[in-house]
């Protein structure tokens, strides 16, 4: 096996189990706790919109390397494996991808909010000279 085809596989697992974790969220099985951190953990993967842009090098990929993964896998270690496993089967038979709108609210107010506030204080500073 390539290393090519390891890596769309891992893609693909990664993917399902996203899925899993929003179809974890709504479930009323799932401890508060997990869903809480399920739905956080989907939502931030299946917004549109990430917290770092893709088009900054190296640091726009590292929250989809590092973040997203380290998320699934603390949720993972709070949601009962039969359920998970029940979830990830419902996953793989759903074509849809869900999108999260209000993540991506979410992530544009804190863009918005930073850039404000960054012309503010450069603003604020240009004019007290």
């Amino acid at each position: 096996m390539t290393w090519l085809s390891l890596a769309k596989d891992q893609a693909k697992h990664l993917k399902r189990d996203i899925l899993a974790l929003w179809l974890a969220a709504r479930d009323p099985r799932v401890p508060w706790y997990a869903k809480l951190l399920a739905g956080c953990v989907a939502a931030y993967a299946l917004s549109p919109i990430d917290l770092i842009p893709d088009f900054i090098p190296i640091i726009g990929y590292l929250d989809d390397i590092i973040i997203v993964p380290l998320g699934i896998i603390a949720t993972l270690a709070l949601i009962p494996k039969p359920l998970m496993d029940e979830f990830r089967e419902a996953a793989a038979a759903r074509e849809d991808r869900p999108k999260s709108i209000f993540a991506a609210a979410v992530i544009v107010i804190i863009w918005i909010s930073a850039a404000s506030g960054l012309a503010w204080s450069f603003y604020g500073f240009r004019l007290a000279q």
